[in-house]
């Protein structure tokens, strides 16, 4: 047992008989004196002893805290934060936060006096409570490492993962941020998206727009092709290599069935896909390709 332990427990002692003396409340004045001196004695004891400790860690605290705070903005307004990846750098940062004011609490609690094996089986202990209350909470943290040490995304990237899509805003320690096209902020655990399924459409440069469209039977099969090919070709944000293909792919019930693929950048894609709706319409009417649409016969019976 250490001397600052022996200290502890024999200070500790001498302060749990005083008090029990002063446990039984006077009867009479003299007594009430008495009693009033023995009690600011007691307190006057418990300032020397542990005053100045408890003054000493509370500035630690109140310091400790503010220069995590300091260097928190600062190392976010630093040129290798701003280099490193946005992905790591909000989880990192947070981190190190925690870490830091671990730190600084387990130095206090030394500079109370507090036996440092005690304070290791306490936040052991704590530990252990913790963990088990908070399994979710360290499921995320877990799955925020693998996020970013696999990098299956990246701030900025468009991807979907479960049902749930829209731009990547944060990865932080415990949640991913994505934004909506309609400008909604969801929120995500990063557990569910580390175990999802993800589709990273922004991942590569490229992307390509796979659209159907049908003609009819009677129309000739050569000019329909053509007249899709011809469409992406007259669009200047559609890729030549690699090459539009438009080829025949599916007999239906009242149409014949044209596949269309045309590639372009990944921040083309949509305006490349409301394009591709419209210019087909227009030059299937001018190359006189009729669009079917379903219709019924009905045939009286004439009794």
């Amino acid at each position: 047992m250490s001397q600052t332990t022996e200290v502890i427990e024999t200070t500790t002692q001498i302060f749990q008989e005083e008090l029990s003396k002063l446990a039984q409340l006077p009867d009479t004045k003299e007594e009430a004196s008495i009693y009033l001196k023995n009690l600011l004695t007691l307190l006057e004891e418990f300032a020397v002893t542990y005053g100045g400790r408890l003054l000493i860690a509370l500035i630690l605290l109140a310091v400790g805290f503010k220069l995590i705070h300091t260097l928190d903005r600062k190392l976010n307004r630093s040129r290798l934060i701003e280099k490193a990846d946005p992905n790591s750098r909000s989880f990192f940062l947070g981190v190190i936060g925690v870490v830091a004011k671990v730190v600084v609490g387990v130095t206090a609690l030394a500079i109370m006096g507090v036996p440092m094996s005690s304070i290791v089986a306490v936040v052991g202990s704590c530990g252990l409570a913790i963990g088990l209350a908070l399994q979710g909470s360290l499921a995320n943290i877990a799955g925020g490492f693998i996020l970013l040490v696999f990098k299956p995304f990246a701030v900025g990237d468009y991807i979907i993962a479960d049902g749930t899509e829209g731009t990547v805003t944060e990865i932080g320690i415990f949640y991913t941020k994505l934004l909506s096209i309609d400008n909604k902020r969801i929120t995500i655990p990063n557990a569910e998206v580390s175990n999802a399924t993800l589709v990273n459409t922004t991942a590569e440069e490229k992307r390509r727009v796979d659209l159907v469209f049908t003609a009819s039977y009677g129309d000739d099969i050569a000019l329909v092709e053509q007249t899709l090919l011809r469409v992406c070709a007259d669009n200047p944000k559609i890729l030549d290599d690699p090459a539009p293909f438009a080829r025949l792919s599916a007999h239906q019930d009242s149409a014949l069935a044209y596949t269309l693929r045309a590639w372009c950048r990944v921040e083309d894609y949509w305006e490349v896909y409301f394009d591709l709706h419209r210019d087909v319409k227009l030059a299937f009417d001018k190359a006189g390709i009729t669009i079917p649409f379903p219709q019924m016969d009905v045939h009286p019976k004439n009794d």
